[in-house]
């Protein structure tokens, strides 16, 4: 069964995920405009849901001992799958296992090891559990973060990239105001795309107007002053920064 969550447990879990260990119940309790008490009775009443299911430090095992990080993407038959995740926990090194609803890959099995030697060890127990190891990598870092949905409103604003940020390879996200005279004013977003307005591989990720972040849609209207944030894995490119500026500036 699943368990209604309100505001207050919403932002329990964000203040939680942000960072366990130093946020106490009367933080929360401020910042949600309740008392201590009713944070920790809700705390306990999550647990005792299963929605909290733990507390997990996260630890950088190459900065602590040189230690490597590698993760093992396994094929385990979907019948013995939940057995299979259960043995694997106990394997020493393995640090986490999530099991995956599909039919390739479905285990993927985190582990740590002193050396090269030490994960061929691992990866002999993880066989001899009956798995295929389909492919494995080292993992250089990891990085978590708390669900922003259930935070504070303004925090969705927070985390809108701006300005311009390249990304790994060739992807690109780049913030754009929309002039009032601009070939996409008006536009809506799927009209901007079959007129060529956006590329094919340019998405808008988000659109900021009169203080509030909206989550676009094929049928938000681009509008003058918006600002626009687009995404597109091959770069975001002059002409389409051009098509939200003024024709005159575009023209020049």
């Amino acid at each position: 069964m699943d368990y209604r969550l309100d505001e207050i447990d919403r932002r329990i879990i964000h203040a939680l995920m942000s960072n366990a260990r130093n946020t106490s119940a009367p933080t929360i309790a401020e910042e949600v405009h309740v008392s201590p008490g009713t944070i920790r009775n809700r705390i306990a009443q999550l647990e005792e849901q299963g929605v909290i299911t733990g507390y997990h430090a996260s630890i950088d095992f190459e900065r602590a001992e040189g230690h490597l990080t590698n993760l093992f993407m396994c094929n385990a038959p979907v019948s013995e799958r939940e057995s299979v995740a259960r043995q694997a926990q106990i394997i020493p090194g393995v640090t986490n296992v999530r099991e995956l609803m599909t039919g390739r890959r479905n285990l993927h099995v985190l582990a740590v090891g002193k050396d090269t030697e030490d994960l061929r060890r691992i990866a002999r127990s993880l066989s001899d559990l009956g798995v295929e190891i389909e492919d494995e990598v080292l993992v250089q870092t990891e990085t978590t973060c708390a669900y922003s949905p259930y935070g504070p409103t303004d925090e969705t604003k927070n985390a809108i990239l701006t300005d311009f940020i390249s990304l790994s390879g060739d992807a690109e996200v780049a913030e754009v105001t929309v002039d009032r005279d601009a070939p996409a004013a008006g536009m809506s977003i799927q009209e901007a795309a079959r007129c060529d307005a956006l590329t094919d591989d340019t998405l808008v990720i988000a659109i900021e107007r009169d203080d509030t972040v909206l989550t676009p849609h094929g049928d938000t209207e681009i509008r003058p002053d918006d600002i626009v944030t687009l995404f597109s894995r091959g770069g975001v490119t002059e002409e389409t920064i051009a098509n939200f500026n003024s024709s005159q500036e575009s023209d020049s």
